[in-house]
């Protein structure tokens, strides 16, 4: 009997036309996961405001990204997925599934499935665990197999921000850059609502968290936040690559407003331009594989915040994709 494998992706529009987008935003924004407020203030958010007047924009957006292979995200993934197989050989058999839309988690299961596998090993590609992300993906995960009548030994790896294969593999990316040509590298990762930290500090009985420097240390009360994730991994790379403290900065991106964890992408990329830098690198590390939060959140529309207050410059270091250091880590994570 074979191992198998799920990788699981947040999702993506089965194309960048409005009614697809509209249909992955419902599903994705209706998670409750995702927007954690009461169910029917959710279900007249989303479907009364947000997705109408969202969808149209945001299926735009998917337009300029969109490839002649498809969707990015879906694309890496994929190959990604291929490699993995590839590598890990006959006693595996690997499937990914997407949280939102297709592939879907069920149908990659059913894959699964149908080959009687002993075991499954369930690895959510978000480097830093979020209930929104991670815990949204494992929970799906959890309830189509509560419908199988016989559950194989099941593993989850919920997390690996501190996974120096992963590490090592955006290290091996800044190789393609010189980094002593940019005045300053932001470290960005995608934001969350501040009451999302405080509800995960909650569950462990923790009142450690404060939403500040509390996170610049990983320990035993703080282990388990994901802001307190992102700046590990941060101190991580910093560490590999030599970049000096006050070169460098920690953000957070994709923000809706501002009771957001801190600091904004944003409001950092006007700030180092307004200070007279003219060249900057961004590393996205909550990201594995490149989107519409790299490719044109970063890529575009940090690049015309940088420019409109002075600066010249914004380049975005491109994700781990399907590269094969980062298929290697995911087979080795996986073993």
């Amino acid at each position: 009997m074979k191992k198998g494998v799920l990788l699981v992706n947040l999702g993506t529009p089965d194309s960048p036309s409005t009614s697809n987008v509209r249909k992955y935003l419902t599903e994705f924004l209706n998670d409750p996961r995702v927007i954690d407020i009461n169910p029917i203030a959710r279900f007249l958010l989303v479907n009364g405001v947000i997705v109408p007047f969202r969808a149209p924009r945001s299926a735009k957006l998917y337009r300029a990204i969109w490839t002649q292979e498809g969707s990015p995200l879906l694309t890496h993934t994929k190959n990604l997925t291929n490699k993995v197989r590839s590598i890990l050989g006959k006693d595996y058999v690997v499937e990914f599934g997407m949280r939102y839309q297709n592939p879907s988690i069920a149908s990659a299961l059913e894959q699964l499935r149908k080959e009687k596998v002993k075991s499954i090993t369930v690895l959510p590609l978000y480097p830093q665990y979020a209930s929104s992300s991670s815990g949204s993906s494992i929970e799906k995960v959890m309830k189509e197999l509560s419908k199988w009548e016989v559950l194989p030994d099941v593993k989850i790896i919920s997390s690996f921000y501190d996974n120096e294969k992963y590490i090592d593999c955006f290290v091996e990316k800044a190789k393609n850059y010189d980094l002593s040509q940019y005045e300053h590298i932001i470290f960005s990762y995608h934001g969350l609502p501040e009451r999302h930290i405080k509800k995960g500090a909650t569950h462990y009985g923790s009142d450690y968290c404060q939403l500040n420097t509390c996170c610049n240390i990983l320990n035993v009360s703080n282990r388990l936040c994901y802001r307190a994730n992102c700046f590990y991994t941060t101190r991580k790379l910093v560490e590999k690559l030599n970049i000096p403290e006050q070169k460098y900065t920690t953000t957070f991106q994709s923000r809706l407003n501002n009771r957001w964890i801190k600091p904004y992408s944003d409001d950092v990329i006007e700030q180092l331009a307004k200070k007279g830098m003219k060249k900057i690198l961004v590393f996205s590390p909550a990201f594995v594989a490149d989107c519409l939060e790299t490719i044109y959140e970063i890529g575009v529309e940090y690049q015309e915040i940088f420019h409109e207050h002075g600066g010249e410059k914004v380049e975005f270091v491109e994700s781990l994709n399907d590269s094969d250091n980062w298929a290697n880590a995911v087979a080795e994570m996986v073993k």
